[in-house]
């Protein structure tokens, strides 16, 4: 045989699908939630959007030009950062704010590690925890639907169960939640919103059910059972599913491809790990909500998750 075999670097099996074709589709999939907040606090939202999205892609070019890297920020993942991050922020904050929250995010949550595909962290969920504890008031001074002219602050409805106010929440349907009219961050609060960019995602396939089914199960189960006022499972699940940023938590940054688990299985072990450290922190804690760090620690535990349910290797089987 005259030509040599030749073999080329991996990988050998190519596909349509690309990190940039995925980061630009959730960039997509967010808008809806992201309409639906200018649309529930006004447009001061809107500029809170704008402000955290050109503080991630100019953090992002700036590193990249010192780090003499190629400067690729049209892969729509610093744009990402930046939405999940002001989403993830009080409408009424000041604007420094999620320029701030943006920074720490692409500098210190993304390029300190070495850019995409090398950080430990979901980016967006490190700048949010770097805000939380640095201005933990603007962080926790929510502002009511525009069109209620009661109040212009008011508290979530996890923290008002958090401190003993049941009390004003009987006004609060399920629906209410369902359609965003409380209290909360920018783009949490729509769960209608957040449900129409996610089954896009599934649709495409590009999310899976494994992480958001059993982190939203796992918060359910364990409210019902232990979160009730007069004893074991009598909590109410549902309330406490809608009531929080649990679904964003689940649906898009959970998922994240850099910060989860490769296989199926560990994606499962993934969202109920997720889901049992949320409950944690929203019971024991001193926060009313526990997504954002419980996503964060079991951000550190993937390494490990992947060690034990990496998938099966082509064509190896047990002896």
């Amino acid at each position: 045989m005259n030509s040599p075999l030749i073999v080329s670097v991996a990988p050998h099996v190519r596909a349509k699908i690309s990190t940039k074709r995925i980061m630009w589709a959730v960039n997509l999939a967010l808008i809806p939630a992201g309409a639906a907040g200018v649309f529930i606090f006004g447009i001061n939202s809107l500029y809170v959007i704008i402000a955290s999205v050109l503080s991630a892609v100019v953090t992002e070019c700036a590193i990249l030009a010192l780090r003499k890297k190629d400067i690729a920020v049209l892969d729509g993942s610093a744009i990402l950062t930046g939405l999940l991050l002001a989403y993830n922020v009080p409408p009424g904050v000041p604007l420094w704010l999620p320029v701030a929250g943006s920074f720490f995010a692409i500098a210190i949550g993304k390029q300190v590690f070495g850019g995409l595909g090398h950080n430990i962290f979901n980016p967006a969920l490190a700048g949010r925890a770097f805000l939380m504890v640095s201005w933990p008031v603007y962080m926790t001074t929510w502002q009511n639907p525009r069109w209620n002219v009661d109040a212009i602050t008011t508290a979530t409805p996890l923290a008002l169960l958090k401190h003993g106010h049941p009390d004003l929440l009987k006004g609060t349907t399920y629906m209410d939640l369902f359609l965003g009219n409380r209290g909360g961050c920018i783009g949490e609060v729509c769960i209608i919103a957040l449900l129409i960019g996610a089954a896009y995602l599934f649709w495409k396939k590009y999310i899976s059910w494994h992480i958001p089914l059993t982190y939203m199960a796992a918060v359910a189960f364990l409210s019902w059972a232990f979160n009730g006022s007069i004893g074991l499972f009598t909590g109410d699940a549902l309330f406490l599913v809608l009531s929080g940023g649990l679904v964003l938590g689940a649906l898009f940054m959970a998922t994240y491809y850099v910060t989860s688990p490769l296989s199926d299985k560990g994606k499962i072990i993934f969202g109920v790990g997720s889901g049992v450290l949320t409950f944690v922190i929203r019971k024991f804690s001193g926060y009313p909500e526990g997504v954002s760090y419980a996503i964060l620690i079991m951000n550190a535990f993937v390494p490990v998750i992947d060690k034990f349910t990496h998938p099966k290797w082509f064509g190896w089987r047990k002896a």
